[in-house]
């Protein structure tokens, strides 16, 4: 057998950018989750932090759509990554990837990227809390956990509607029976209409409960993800309790506001409106110099505003400086960047910006 793969030359290693990838593997995780795994035709390391995200290129019904989904497999599997997808009823992308993302298929992606991960904020007691198919980063935390043999005193506690809805059921059993020092919980809100009893936990996660599943939960680094309503009500709990926030870490990762998802068409209009009443001395010069092309813009606006201005496409998924996919080499100038984890600080080094989140200081030129 060729172990031509294993050769370090024509292995390549994950970097935050555009790759393309083929899909590999689907699996039914539960009635409406299914994961989709990918791999490069080249081979590549795919390492990354556990719990970060990448955004999927996609074309649905002949518009380009661009989305972000947390990596639910772990970098210890380095050959191949996973992200896990809950069909939402009315979702364009969740949808369209349950009906149409198959073996073979090929998409290109970006990243990884994101804060929200166990390298960052190493400690030896963890407390990790999800609903819903907010488990997939700490099912990627977990696994890696797991496979590391990582010296963690970790306790996971999992909400789940039904217990038909308990997404990696039988791999968190296996995971948490083989190390005395992984203890699980798993909430649910009630029984399912097919017979399917719960005799755990149910109901919501409660003061009481936690309590009752991890008394020295305060002594915990905490990590958290699911909907807006459960990490709120998580974040009331500890505050309650007096918790160090600084030790509690969540995905923040989630639907755009509608603020930050406005046509280009409007941003233009707003921003040429506005460049009206300045006079040229008080704006920015943005040049591109791929393209060739320049614009002069107000001060407080955008790079990525900047190239919409001009017609040039910079690809943008969240808006927020979140996802990384707009990422671009700044090669001359100052920009201010409010980025919310989506560029790392080798990244920045290197001379990279957000372009959706950095607002030019003076004179910039960017290579786009």
């Amino acid at each position: 057998m060729s172990l031509n793969f294993l050769n370090p030359v024509t292995t390549q290693t994950w970097t935050n950018g555009r790759h393309l990838v083929r899909c590999v593997k689907v699996i039914q995780e539960t009635w409406d989750v299914r994961t989709f795994c990918f791999m490069a035709e080249q081979p590549v390391l795919f390492f990354f932090k556990p719990g970060q995200f990448v955004t999927l290129e996609l074309e649905v019904q002949g518009e380009q759509v661009l989305r972000s989904y947390t990596i639910s497999s772990s970098p210890s599997v380095p050959y191949s990554f996973s992200i896990s997808v809950k069909r939402v009823p009315g979702g364009k992308v969740s949808n369209w990837l349950h009906d149409n993302l198959d073996v073979g298929h090929e998409l290109a992606v970006h990243g990884p990227v994101g804060n929200f991960n166990a390298i960052d904020f190493p400690a030896d007691k963890v407390l990790m809390l999800s609903g819903g198919v907010g488990i997939t980063p700490l099912m990627s935390m977990t696994r890696w956990f797991f496979d590391t043999n990582a010296s963690v005193d970790l306790e996971f506690i999992h909400s789940a509607r039904t217990p038909r809805d308990i997404i990696f059921h039988r791999e968190l059993e296996h995971i948490f029976s083989r190390i005395p020092e992984f203890r699980l919980h798993i909430v649910c809100e009630r029984d399912h209409e097919l017979n399917q009893a719960w005799a755990g936990f149910r109901g919501f996660l409660s003061e009481p409960m936690l309590e009752l599943m991890v008394p020295d939960f305060l002594e915990r680094e905490i990590f958290c993800c699911g909907p807006t309503p459960y990490m709120d009500a998580v974040k009331r709990l500890l505050d309650r309790r007096g918790f160090d926030m600084d030790r509690y870490h969540e995905e923040s990762f989630g639907a755009t506001p509608r603020e930050v998802r406005e046509d280009v068409e409007d941003l233009v209009e707003q921003a040429e409106a506005a460049a009206d009443e300045l006079v040229a001395a008080d704006m920015h010069s943005v040049e591109f110099t791929s393209t060739g092309k320049s614009v002069r813009i107000q001060p407080g606006e955008t790079v990525h505003a900047a190239a919409a201005k001009l017609g040039l496409h910079i690809p943008k998924a969240c808006g927020m400086g979140i996802c990384g996919t707009c990422r671009v080499p700044l090669t001359s100038g100052r920009v201010d960047m409010e980025h919310n984890g989506g560029i790392t600080e080798e990244d920045i080094e290197e001379g990279y910006i957000l372009s959706c989140c950095s607002r030019p200081v003076g004179d910039v030129v960017v290579d786009f």
